[in-house]
């Protein structure tokens, strides 16, 4: 299969150019809405209907909301609140709203939404279906950018993040694990997989990290297993990386899990402070990876 060329993304504007918010549910949104605002920018957001975190719209200086598959609305409705550029972020639920006919009609997709549905038909990946999304947003005069771009000290760093260090099993675990990931990531399979005593437990599909964490709590009752999690080759940043956050460690801590191996400047991190912060409560080692490998973490 030929790799799809990367995806060449522009610097992003200087403030005070209203930035445009397309925001679905979770933390990440508020996050990336107080990162603009520090660096500036008046913020324009346009709320994915039944999505968006309640708390949202106070941080916007202009708010509408959106349909998730009224797709043809989104370009225009941010142009009218003066944007240009603008980040996706936030969870929607795809199994719900793209992977069944029903789903589909009960949230009343309109046509450029359908046309968008049948063109990927054969291969609906998140990457796929985000670069569709951005095609119909540049036609409307809506770039998307890098979604990382305002929240840059909340992304995984290299070394180790806290006060816990990874244990000898655990070093010799993700010493294993790492390489495994990489030509996982490049397959396009999953963005996780988790490792115990030189086993591969679980690899990661389309169920999402969490439900493979629990997974992975069923088969190694007694513990002391090491999640590794990247992003896939080429990825796109403009929605496309990967998170964890406060929840995916106290998941981790209670189904067993004792060591979280991330890519460096590829995973984002929800409120890090916090996060790191709870994985030293629990004894949880937090381990970053960059592009050199395991030689410079």
């Amino acid at each position: 299969m030929r790799a799809a060329p990367p995806v060449i993304l522009p610097d992003p504007p200087e403030p005070p150019e209203p930035m445009g918010l397309i925001a679905g549910g979770g933390r990440l949104p508020i996050l990336v809405a107080e990162g603009m605002r520090s660096m500036g920018h008046p913020v324009r957001c346009l709320g994915l209907r039944g999505q968006y975190p309640d708390e949202l719209p106070a941080l916007c200086d202009r708010f509408d909301e959106a349909a998730a598959l009224r797709l043809g609305s989104w370009g225009p409705r941010l142009r009218r609140l003066g944007v240009r550029y603008a980040v996706m972020v936030g969870r929607v639920d795809k199994a719900k709203l793209m992977h069944n006919w029903w789903g589909i009609i009960a949230n009343r997709p309109d046509w450029r939404a359908i046309r968008l549905w049948l063109r990927i038909s054969k291969d609906r990946r998140s990457h796929l279906m985000l670069a569709a999304i951005a095609n119909e947003l540049t036609r409307d005069g809506v770039q998307l950018i890098d979604s990382t771009a305002h929240i840059m000290d909340h992304m995984a760093s290299v070394g180790i993040m806290g006060h816990i260090q990874p244990t000898t099993r655990q070093k010799s675990d993700f010493a294993l694990g790492w390489p495994l990931l990489q030509e996982m990531l490049r397959l396009d399979v999953g963005q996780a997989i988790a490792v115990r005593e030189g086993d591969v437990v679980a690899v990661e599909a389309v169920e999402g990290t969490d439900r493979m964490i629990e997974r992975v709590g069923e088969l190694c009752r007694s513990g002391g297993w090491t999640l590794l999690k990247g992003a896939r080759a080429g990825h796109d940043r403009r929605a496309d990386v990967p998170t964890v956050g406060p929840d995916t460690i106290e998941l981790m801590h209670k189904k067993g899990g004792r060591c979280l191996v991330l890519a460096a400047g590829d995973v984002i991190i929800i409120d890090r402070p916090k996060t790191v912060a709870l994985a030293d409560r629990l004894g949880v080692a937090m381990v970053g990876i960059g592009p050199e490998g395991i030689e410079g973490a």
